[in-house]
């Protein structure tokens, strides 16, 4: 038996700190993406460590909603500076992305399933 044979077996700690990850980022909106960077923070250190496919694609999932939101917020802040209205609607339709993003991960991580 060599170490790919050997079946990690997840615990209910494991699944917390991911429902603690997805409650994060899906708050972290209302605290001006602070709570977002603690946990992507927590998903790097956690993913190397990961060996369950289904654990590591949620962490890549969280990463990644993360960066594209803040690439999308960069873009648009030039917005703000000439036009107020468009900037608001502009931020306001990428932060319904990202908690669109991070509830729709958080049950499908709920329910076993990846991340689509």
């Amino acid at each position: 038996m060599n170490d790919s044979d050997v079946i990690t077996v997840k615990n209910q700690g494991d699944r917390t700190i991911m429902h603690v990850l997805y409650g994060l980022h899906t708050l972290a909106p209302f605290t001006f993406l602070t709570l977002s960077v603690i946990a992507l923070i927590v998903n790097y250190v956690k993913r190397p460590d990961e060996h369950d496919p289904l654990y590591v694609t949620h962490h890549n999932y969280m990463i990644s909603t993360f960066w594209w939101a803040v690439l999308w917020f960069l873009l648009t802040s030039w917005l703000w500076i000439f036009f107020l209205l468009p900037g608001m609607v502009a931020w306001t339709v990428i932060g319904l992305w990202y908690l669109y993003r991070y509830i729709r991960g958080w049950m499908r991580f709920n329910n076993h399933q990846a991340p689509a």
